[in-house]
């Protein structure tokens, strides 16, 4: 399940990811994205990965082709997490974006936030 976080606002947008994702999801989230897109140019976003158990495929392929299209559009990206795998896909992140990205522990979900609405 994808739930946008009620701190989001403006061009920063936070969503909390749960349970495993599913295309549903995206349909969803999607537009909500999009929107802050055309309204602010660029975007900076929060996933908060609580209880996280992955994608099915085509969720997985939905976040594929959301991550190529809006590649130029999305200026930072915090990912707040429990577990080491999570920092990990971080890191394997890191080279299919042009934005900045940052893995935050689940206690640092302040910081993270903090970080999104630095100036870049």
């Amino acid at each position: 399940m994808i739930t946008q976080l009620p701190r989001s606002a403006g061009k920063t947008l936070g969503f909390k990811m749960s349970g495993k994702l599913h295309d549903a999801d995206y349909h969803n989230f999607l537009p909500l994205v999009e929107s802050a897109i055309k309204a602010h140019g660029k975007v900076r976003l929060l996933a908060q990965f609580e209880d996280f158990h992955g994608w099915d495929l085509k969720a997985l392929w939905d976040d594929t082709v959301f991550s190529t299209k809006h590649c130029a559009d999305v200026e930072r990206i915090a990912l707040v997490g429990e577990k080491k795998w999570e920092e990990w896909m971080a890191k394997v992140c890191r080279p299919f974006t042009l934005a900045k990205l940052r893995y935050f522990d689940a206690s640092e979900l302040d910081a993270a936030w903090k970080w999104l609405d630095e100036s870049a």
